[in-house]
């Protein structure tokens, strides 16, 4: 599949939507974005791995990073794409390839905007963090990622949603004693023991902190329970997964601790965790932003790699077209305002109209 960058975005859109590009199989629309982007004169392209990184290089005395991911979480009966009355439905279209559509079309259009920009394309966003692109970018060109203010293009519904709540899961077990469940009382059932388990999360009551302004919402759920042996055994072992979503006023090391406070009395294990970002509005890179594409700003309640670039000291903000709320949903679509939006927005702050 080639890609035509002079195409508008929405075709642009459907072009990289029709691109099967699952995690851990972005080879094919890393190509295509590479073999786009070469020609360009005005940028200098680099990429690593499936990771794919232009940049003009005028001069500027601000350079700003706009970047998006290309891998999709896996495909749900919603590919190929389809525009039906102003909507584009398919794979992708919301999380995130219409972002992505904006950033090619820019890359390509604006050849001398008032800022330098880096332009970042990146796989492994929708796995496991090891996975990650800009981490692996991170640690093997941290140059590249330089920059005085970052945008991802994430779902924002074509309003700015600031900072990101930081996300960890843990394991809370609970112990038992085999037995033949012909003679359950000679044995404890570990799968009865998460009753408590399960009642405390049933009555955690979330907290509702306002961060500059906007308000963030915690969550503490279970996600997963695993347990038993076979079907006439008492199993001696139950594990729940809880994930605690938490307002970036908090620390990794904070957000743990409550966790474990709020199931003292069992064994908490951590399996996984990353720190939020605080909305950074105060920046006057961000509130230049804000106020050039609309003033309107929200609480960012999901995690994004926005707290990536601020843990590397550039404020970030979250600003693409789509409902987060769409995200990974066989349904998923944009609305075709939304790209239309956030590009002539993009550009005219570019090019400091």
């Amino acid at each position: 599949m080639q890609l035509d960058l002079s195409a508008d975005a929405v075709t642009l859109t459907r072009q990289l939507v029709d691109i099967e590009s699952v995690s851990k199989d972005e080879q094919e629309i890393a190509d295509a974005v590479e073999a786009a982007l070469v020609p360009l004169s005005h940028l200098s392209v680099t990429r690593r791995g499936n990771t794919v990184v232009a940049r003009t290089d005028l001069g500027r005395s601000e350079r700003v990073v706009i970047a998006g991911h290309l891998d999709t979480v896996p495909v749900n009966d919603n590919l190929p794409s389809r525009l039906e009355g102003g909507i584009l439905h398919g794979l992708g279209t919301c999380d995130m390839k219409g972002g992505d559509a904006v950033i090619l079309r820019l890359a390509a259009t604006v050849p001398e905007p008032v800022r330098d920009v880096t332009f970042l394309l990146y796989d492994g966003e929708e796995i496991a963090a090891e996975f990650n692109g800009l981490r692996h970018l991170a640690e093997s060109d941290p140059d590249l990622m330089a920059a005085d203010f970052a945008i991802l293009m994430e779902p924002s519904n074509a309003s700015v949603e600031a900072g990101c709540q930081g996300t960890l899961r843990v394991e809370v077990r609970t112990s038992g004693e085999r037995a033949h469940s012909a003679r359950s009382w000679r044995g404890v059932n570990a799968i009865h023991g998460v009753a408590e388990v399960l009642a405390r999360l049933n009555s955690y009551e979330a907290r509702r902190p306002v961060i500059d302004g906007l308000e963030y919402h915690e969550g503490l759920n279970a996600v997963r329970i695993s347990g038993g042996v076979a079907g006439n055994v008492i199993p001696d072992e139950c594990v729940v997964e809880v994930n605690f979503r938490f307002a970036p006023d908090r620390s990794e090391a904070e957000a743990e601790t409550f966790v474990r406070e709020f199931f003292e009395g069992y064994d908490v294990r951590l399996t996984d965790s990353a720190p939020g970002a605080l909305p950074g509005l105060d920046r006057p890179a961000a509130k230049a932003f804000v106020e050039a594409v609309g003033g309107e700003v929200n609480p960012k309640f999901g995690w994004t790699d926005v707290a990536r670039f601020t843990g590397l000291g550039i404020p970030a903000v979250n600003y693409g077209p789509g409902d987060p709320m769409l995200a990974h949903k066989q349904e998923e679509h944009v609305p075709v305002e939304h790209i239309e939006r956030c590009e002539a927005r993009l550009r005219a702050w570019l090019e400091g109209r």
